[in-house]
């Protein structure tokens, strides 16, 4: 089975995360999908660019979820979730890429 890369799941997490949250209106079920995808990123973290990295990037994870909160009161809850997994995503990339390199 073909492995889907950490940086769309944790970025997908952010954002499945809000979704289900918003249209089931159930809060808490957001949060198992955002809870879900970040544990699926961070195994694949730690197994490709070791523990280190993958604590540092987890904990960006939680910061970019709750960074989005005061940015959907400036930008609105869709840009903001976009943006911060975007920045996720991002993360993610540069930092396997340089434990690679």
């Amino acid at each position: 089975m073909a492995r889907i890369p950490a940086t769309v799941v944790a970025a997908s997490g952010l954002v499945g995360g809000y979704a289900v949250a918003r249209w089931t209106r159930k809060r808490p079920l957001g949060g198992v999908a955002l809870a879900a995808a970040g544990t699926v990123a961070a195994r694949e973290w730690t197994r490709d660019s070791g523990g280190k990295a993958a604590a540092a990037l987890t904990a960006a994870y939680v910061a970019a979820f709750a960074g989005s909160h005061p940015l959907a009161k400036k930008v609105g809850a869709w840009p903001a979730v976009f943006s911060v997994a975007g920045a996720m995503a991002a993360a993610s990339w540069a930092v396997g890429r340089n434990v690679r390199a």
